[in-house]
This record gives C-alpha cells, structure tokens and sequence, in this order.
C-alpha cells in the first residue's frame, strides 16, 4: 500500500444548536487528529436514506438552524493550522463553475494549501426551489456537472495567482454511465458509500475510465463513509485509505465518538 491511512470528519451543520458549536467541532476534529475535515453543501437539512444500491430520497425536511459551507470554510481555514478541509460535496448548480475555482483558489491561499475540492451533481430538489434554481432533470444536472468539471480544471489554471498546490478534486458518486467516467477524468479523490463487493466491481471502471481518459488510476485517492472497522479493514483490502466518519449535531453539539474510533482504526497501522 502506497497511500497511508487517512481519517475525514463529516461535520453536517443542519440542525446545529448554533455555529458556535459547529465551528467547535471542527477545532476538536483537528485536536483529535483528523487528517480531513469536511461540511456539506445544502441550505436545508437534507432528507437522504443510504442504501446498499445509492441513495433514496425521502420526504422534504423541516427547515432548521443551518449556515452555508463555503463561507464556513474562509473561516475553517484561519482558525485550523493542519487538517484538510472540504464540503462533502459542493453542488455544481449552485454557482458558476468559474466562480467556484476561484473560491476554492482563495481558500486554498488563506488556508495555506489544505482545501479540497468537493464537487457532485446535487440531488435535492429543495435546495433548488427555495433559491431560485432550476432543478432540471438528473440528465440535465449531469450535464451542467460534466460542463462544470471542465471549466472548473480550465479557470484553475488560468487564475492569478494559481492555487498553492494543484487543488485535489474529490467527486462524490457511483453512477455507472455518467459520474465514473468524470471521476476517471477528473477526479484526485472518489468518495463512495458502496458495500465491498458493489465496490469493487464500480472500481474496476474507474480503472477503465481513467486509462481511457489517459490517465493513472493509481493516482485516485478511494474515499468510503466510515461505518466501523470490519468493512473499513475489507476496504482497505480494495485499495480504499480515505474514510470519513459522519458525524450530525444533537440539540447539545456533536459527539465525534465515530472519529475518535476511526482515528483508533487507523493509529492501529501505524
């Protein structure tokens, strides 16, 4: 194994007792060694159910207390000194792409190189409505992600100054047809939620996707969702070295006891 072990924190704001509590969690995820720490990018609380086969929709959520990740993240970057920091992931609809590369760049600059850039297609519809976007079709949002992708990696090395290290692209997803061709293309990072067989028979054509792209697999960081040490010690197996415990506020704040048990997992290597 090339890669070292790492350990993400999925730190979801929605439904937060204030940010405060939110930007508390993310000083103590780095405390506690972290080697990522990431939000989400929604303006409601989402209503997501994870299946073995992806990911099924449910009815909308109440509104609650929720703050927006990108300006978080100017902030993640000045109070943090060591860990990564990232949305889990950034909805290509939400902002031109052009834009969202000089974010990413700025943020980059002001956090000293550790941003990571997230990206997927976005999927809920209520985060589209309630601001004003069209929320299209998934044929429709897939391609905006696709055109977004390309134009993200072409402002990226047209900005002045360019980021302080090529920004690392997460793309989150595991569609066969549209998102695993973008990840062999474009992707630094591909984060899944698949169980170990689905796994690798999807990283099989990232494999493809990426040598038709002309590109290395090899240089795709795996990303799964943390769920405990016996499918993390199976995905390790697959090539899979960055898992990401989720973590959601109660009414008192965030308990990270699945990142401190992720950090255990991982110090066992070393």
């Amino acid at each position: 194994m090339t890669r070292p072990v790492r350990i993400g924190v999925h730190l979801w704001p929605g439904g937060t007792p204030d940010y405060a509590a939110w930007r508390a969690a993310v000083l103590r995820a780095e405390d506690l060694g972290a080697d990522a720490v990431f939000g989400y990018d929604h303006f409601h609380l989402p209503a997501v159910r994870r299946v073995p086969t992806g990911v099924e929709l449910e009815p909308v959520q109440p509104d609650v207390v929720h703050f927006e990740g990108w300006t978080a993240l100017a902030s993640w970057a000045e109070i943090t000194s060591r860990t990564q920091i990232g949305l889990l992931v950034t909805g290509i609809g939400y902002r031109n792409p052009d834009l969202l590369a000089d974010m990413a760049r700025t943020v980059d600059h002001i956090s000293g190189g550790r941003v990571i850039l997230g990206v997927g297609a976005g999927y809920y519809e209520k985060d589209y409505s309630v601001y004003g976007w069209d929320y299209g079709t998934v044929r429709s949002r897939m391609d905006l992600f696709a055109d977004g992708l390309r134009r993200i990696e072409h402002r990226l090395e047209h900005l002045i100054p360019k980021p302080l290290r090529p920004i690392p692209v997460l793309i989150g997803g595991a569609g066969e047809h549209r998102t695993l061709p973008l990840v062999g293309r474009y992707a630094d990072i591909w984060h899944s939620t698949l169980d170990v067989e689905t796994f690798r028979r999807k990283d099989d054509l990232v494999k493809q996707y990426a040598a038709a792209a002309g590109r290395d697999a090899g240089a795709i960081e795996r990303a799964c969702t943390w769920t405990g040490a016996t499918r993390a010690d199976a995905l390790l197996k697959e090539g899979v070295t960055l898992y990401i415990a989720e973590v959601k506020p109660t009414d008192t704040g965030y308990d990270l006891t699945p990142l401190r048990e992720a950090l255990a997992w991982r110090d066992s290597f070393r």
